[in-house]
């Protein structure tokens, strides 16, 4: 494992990538067997395969975050700001570590938690949390915490150190229990708490915006169980608080605890109501049908209303399983617990029609057999279910029956097109534009276009189908910037696993985004007219090359 200097630069790292990148595309052979020794997906693949993957930067980048032992350049960029801070303001190294440790609830960073860094950094430097018990309640350090509660019993009870939190909430919110080096030590601490009398339902308040680490929240309390539950999804620890008597209605941790069904289970078992925490509504989102069920066993109302937007246009459990395209197994679970077959959207429109209008031909028929006799669709609900399904031979024949039939879609009909955009239903969409559906239609949860949908997924193949019929990359969606922004965004945040936002660059840049430069005021941003923005590496890398390429 190479050194990483005293002072790392990322610059010069960004660098040794790039020049790596290099080698690579030029088919050296020393870049070939870098790549070998720590990518896995070039582990074992011969010069030739090597060649054709088509290796980008951000490859090139992951390989020479490993050679310095980080699992990712995101945690090896993490680890160099970090200790970049830590010697250009040492008087801010700890918090800047406690924010590597804690989640920005807690720790009040603009950052998520990277444990694994913050464990690297701890590793460099062993004296960092020096004497504090609230420090050792990070870590798990055992030993110290016994020696605190000896010298002083009442300690437990206090909230105290940099972020002044509560011992047992510091121990349950540390993100340190991700890593297995320190899974135990940090339960063993939990248990010496509880044991010397620390109160099992202690919590601290919100420090995320508009509140902070100097004034938190008085009204959004984050319990000790929403640690152990709903942030580190750890069956044991949350038994233990649960055991100990800890409250599991606390407003946040059944929500937070759906991705881990033990925990779930647990959160239940010991009385977690599901009714007025819209677990419902997040469990569909998350996908997990054993969970649902769970939930509807445990008293979860198939009909219940949910809280805040955007779950509320769409009214109940079942249409919000139909938007989110869930299985029909999905739908057969909210059936069977009592779900109405014939609920509407806000605007009146029933489940069945809306489960043709997503194309989703199963799930109709399981909604047609509860409701009974159907009425035909209408011409223009024929229309679009003939769409979502992709039969582009269907959605001709009726707008030859029906002239002028595409005028009369509403505004919610219209919407379809960028809401399907955004499921990634690629073969619905292609078939509304092959018909004449305006392309520029606002929809989905960005109220954005079709375009800016895909390119928010970074989907490469459909930005490319768009733009050649026609979609226009300055189109505005909600939050009041066109495609650049969304590429912008969704680059450097990676909303959609494996997305090919380079790809997507590619497909603006030929069809019509204005080239780019770099930008003086900015080492790491590009300059499109007069406009400075943000790309991911890979993106940013594209962009300029291909405008050197250009010129």
């Amino acid at each position: 494992m190479k050194r990483i200097p005293a002072r790392p630069d990322i610059g010069h790292l960004k660098k040794q990538a790039k020049e790596l990148l290099a080698l690579y595309r030029g088919n050296d052979p020393t870049a070939f067997q870098r790549l070998r020794d720590a990518l896995p997906v070039a582990a074992g693949k011969p010069d030739e395969a090597l060649a054709v993957l088509g290796l980008r930067l951000h490859d090139a980048q992951s390989c020479v975050a490993r050679e310095y032992g980080f699992a990712s350049w995101a945690d090896l960029q993490g680890f160099v700001l970090a200790r970049r801070a830590q010697v250009d303001d040492p008087a801010k190294a700890l918090l800047h570590w406690l924010r590597l440790v804690y989640a920005n609830d807690i720790a009040g960073g603009p950052n998520r938690a990277r444990p694994s860094v913050a464990a690297r950094l701890l590793e460099d430097d062993p004296g960092l949390i020096g004497e504090d018990p609230w420090l050792a309640c990070a870590i798990g350090d055992e030993a110290a915490l016994h020696r605190a509660t000896v010298q002083d019993p009442a300690w437990v009870h206090r909230a105290g150190g940099p972020l002044n939190l509560p011992p047992l909430v510091a121990v349950t919110h540390s993100g340190l229990m991700q890593l297995p080096a320190f899974r135990e030590g940090l339960r063993a601490c939990a248990k010496l708490l509880l044991n010397a009398g620390a109160s099992p339902g202690q919590s601290a308040g919100s420090r995320l915006p508009p509140a902070s680490l100097d004034a938190p929240s008085e009204t959004e309390r984050l319990s000790a169980l929403y640690g152990a539950a709903g942030q580190n999804h750890d069956p044991l620890l949350t038994k233990l608080l649960l055991d100990a008597g800890a409250d599991p209605n606390d407003g946040e941790s059944l929500y937070h605890a759906l991705d881990n069904p033990e925990c779930t289970r647990l959160l239940l078992q010991a009385g977690a109501r599901v009714t007025g925490s819209n677990a419902l509504y997040r469990v569909l989102d998350l996908d997990h049908v054993d969970t649902l069920r769970l939930l509807l066993a445990h008293g979860g109302d198939a009909n219940e209303k949910p809280l805040g937007e955007p779950s509320a246009e769409w009214g109940s459990p079942l249409l919000w399983a139909i938007r989110r395209r869930r299985s029909p197994a999905h739908i057969t679970a909210l059936l069977a617990a009592g779900a109405d077959p014939q609920a509407t959207t806000r605007d009146g429109t029933p489940a069945l029609t809306v489960a043709l209008r997503f194309g989703l031909t199963e799930v109709a028929r399981l909604l047609q057999a509860a409701v009974g006799n159907h009425a035909p669709l209408p011409a223009d609900e024929a229309f679009i279910a003939a769409c979502a399904r992709g039969d582009e031979a269907a959605g001709r024949q009726l707008l030859a029956q029906h002239p002028g039939l595409i005028d009369t879609l509403s505004q919610t009909q219209l919407r379809l097109l960028p809401e399907l955009a955004a499921q990634g239903c690629a073969d619905a969409v292609k078939t509304m534009v092959a018909l004449g559906w305006p392309i520029e239609a606002r929809g989905g949860d960005l109220d954005a276009s079709a375009l800016n949908q895909a390119v928010f997924n970074g989907d490469a193949a459909l930005t490319r189908f768009l733009l050649e019929h026609g979609a226009d990359w300055r189109a505005i969606h909600a939050y009041g910037d066109n495609v650049i922004g969304t590429l912008s965004w969704a680059s450097l945040n990676e909303p959609v696993a494996g997305g090919d936002w380079v790809g997507c660059a590619q497909a603006l840049l030929a069809h019509g985004m204005p080239s780019v430069r770099p930008d003086p005021d900015n080492p790491d941003g590009v300059r499109i007219g007069e406009r400075g923005s943000l790309f991911s590496d890979d993106v940013t890398d594209f962009l300029l090359g291909a405008s050197l390429a250009g010129s």
